[in-house]
C-alpha cells in the first residue's frame, strides 16, 4: 500500500550544471514532479531548470491579501532551430483545474474545493501575467499531459 509519503522526496541531480538552485535539496511533492524533474535533467534541450524558484505575488480571493506563488519549475529549453523558450510550471491534477460542480448539498468539502480552484485561478493568473511581461510561458500540466 502507497501512502501520500511514498511520493514525497529529495530528488538526486544526474546534471546538476542544468539545476538553477541548491541541488542539495530539490525536493517533489507527488510522483508527477518527480516524471517532469527526471525528463528535465535528462532531456539535452533543456538547458535549465529549477524547481520553486519562481516566486509570484498574488491576490487570494478568500482574503483579498497578498500571498506568495511558488511556481513547481522554471524551465528554459533550446528547440530544433536553436531558439531559445522559458516556461513556468504548475502541476496539478486534472480536477484541481476545473470548476467545482455543485452538489445538491453544500459540503465542507465542496467549500474547500471552490476555495481551492478559486487560489488556484488567482495564482495561475498571476503567472500568467508575469510570464507575458518577461516572454515566457505558463502551462498547468496534468496527468493527462504528463501521461500517467
Amino acid at each position: 500500500m502507497y501512502t501520500k509519503e511514498t511520493y514525497r522526496g529529495k530528488y538526486k541531480i544526474k546534471n546538476p550544471q542544468k539545476y538553477r538552485g541548491d541541488i542539495t535539496n530539490i525536493i517533489y511533492r507527488s510522483s508527477w514532479e518527480l516524471k517532469l524533474m527526471n525528463w528535465c535533467d535528462n532531456t539535452k534541450a533543456v538547458r535549465e531548470w529549477g524547481s520553486e524558484i519562481a516566486v509570484i505575488p498574488y491576490i487570494s480571493p478568500v482574503d483579498n491579501k497578498v500571498h506568495r506563488y511558488f511556481v513547481d519549475f522554471y524551465i528554459k529549453i533550446e528547440d530544433k532551430q536553436g531558439n531559445i523558450k522559458k516556461y513556468l510550471i504548475e502541476v496539478k491534477p486534472k480536477k484541481f483545474t476545473e470548476e467545482p460542480k455543485k452538489p445538491q448539498r453544500i459540503t465542507k468539502k465542496f467549500i474547500e474545493e471552490v476555495y481551492t480552484y478559486g487560489i488556484n485561478q488567482a495564482k495561475w493568473k498571476a503567472a500568467e501575467d508575469f510570464c507575458h511581461k518577461r516572454g515566457y510561458k505558463f502551462l498547468v500540466l496534468t496527468e493527462k499531459e504528463l501521461n500517467v
